[in-house]
């Protein structure tokens, strides 16, 4: 047995791929490994509550990568991310621009499952869940990821800047161009960003345009 699997083994993931502590010039696990090991993972407190993982869902071959922050309690019912109110705003947002979601658009959370009562990601969280996201970018290898919320925006940026601050700019993730924008659940409750958020994503086509 390799030290690979060995360590596999260890963490009861054995044959899929170790997602943590792994060597920087190491491949990201695949897709089918991925699937595996994410709906298993207990390594914060969030499996004890949780009604179901959110993996992410999509293109896995798309151009477009959206990142939000984390399910709600209709996405922890349904195992899929953006979907009720929410997830209506942000087809009408991806249509406004000629997108649609499954087609060359993924999307995505940091955590892959529900904090109780909608709260706040915690650190600790985010440092957990991070891998499992950061491993979806590898595979995809999207052209522009755009950063819905706070939370989704500090953790790829790893800043504790403002949303109004990172807005309207070109960031960097890995060296994929970034932009930031509001979550459509804030856009609900707010309306008056939605002109905003708006911006935001013709600035995204613009910047996808030159590429």
């Amino acid at each position: 047995m390799s030290r690979r699997e060995e360590i596999l083994a260890e963490m009861g993931l054995a044959p899929v791929w170790r997602l943590r502590n792994k060597p920087q010039d190491e491949a990201p696990p695949g897709w089918i490994e991925l699937k595996q090991v994410v709906p298993g993972c207990t390594s914060c407190g969030l499996h004890k509550t949780r009604t179901q993982t959110v993996f992410g869902v999509g293109d896995e071959n798309a151009d477009w990568m959206l990142i939000g922050e984390a399910p709600g309690a209709e996405e922890d019912r349904l195992g899929e991310p953006f979907v009720g109110q929410a997830g209506k705003l942000l087809d009408n947002m991806l249509a406004a621009i000629g997108l649609k979601r499954g087609e060359n658009v993924y999307i995505a959370n940091v955590l892959k499952c529900r904090p109780p009562g909608n709260r706040n990601p915690e650190p600790d969280e985010v440092a957990k869940c991070t891998p499992f996201l950061k491993a979806q970018i590898q595979l995809i290898r999207p052209k522009v990821i755009i950063a819905m919320g706070r939370f989704a925006a500090q953790t790829l940026l790893a800043s504790d800047a403002s949303i109004a601050s990172l807005r309207g700019k070109v960031h960097r993730y890995e060296g994929v161009p970034l932009i930031v924008t509001y979550h459509p659940a804030y856009l609900l409750r707010t309306l008056a960003d939605k002109a905003k958020a708006w911006e935001d994503l013709v600035f995204a086509k613009k910047t996808m345009a030159t590429l």
